[in-house]
């Protein structure tokens, strides 16, 4: 049973829209009127998704659910009357994993819930092979900057420099990277 947290700014459909949660095997965490303490709440509440029903979304409340995306990332589901494909980008590039334009058929509710877990789910895992990927250039950055010290100050060639390198790792149980980046910190202090 998942936990679904409801942000609803105009409370017209919240009975509505609380039932069909429920009838769909889910729970509600609570209904907050606006986005004010969202952080708090969703610290207190641990809700496993976010529900937002609105008639547009504003710029402040797009920059809010980008922030909190960083913060506390969950899935975030909006509904909403706004189908401006600009807003829609934006709400995306926020952080929401379903953006559903019109009155939602309160039947379709559990799709659009999984939907967006999938997604949310998805792009986790894309931001998380983005930031390791990085982090391995980094270090492969740091390698080949650590080679070009040794070769430079030990007059060796790339293979043995690498060779010394792995070495150290290996001698004081480091990762190369690691290694890499202390040798060119006291590179910097030595040159």
């Amino acid at each position: 049973m998942l936990s679904i947290l409801i942000i609803d700014e105009s409370r017209a459909r919240v009975s509505e829209l609380c039932a069909a949660l429920v009838l769909a095997g889910h729970s509600v965490a609570a209904v907050l009127p606006s986005m004010l303490d969202l952080s708090a709440q969703i610290e207190a509440l641990r809700p496993d998704v976010i529900l937002i029903e609105t008639d547009s979304p504003s710029r402040d409340t797009l920059e809010h659910l980008a922030l909190l995306n960083r913060e506390l990332p969950r899935p975030l589901i909006m509904l909403t009357q706004d189908g401006n494909v600009d807003i829609m980008r934006a709400a995306f590039k926020a952080g929401v994993s379903a953006y559903v334009v019109d009155v939602v058929d309160l039947a379709r509710l559990k799709p659009i819930v999984d939907v967006a877990i999938l997604r949310f789910e998805e792009h986790q895992g894309l931001k998380l092979e983005l930031a390791s990927t990085k982090q391995k250039l980094s270090e492969r950055k740091l390698v080949e900057k650590a080679k070009g010290i040794l070769m430079k100050s030990r007059k060796l060639d790339e293979e043995q420099a690498y060779g010394a390198l792995r070495t150290l790792a290996m001698e004081r149980a480091l990762p190369l990277g690691k290694v890499a980046g202390d040798l060119v910190e006291m590179a910097k202090l030595l040159l």
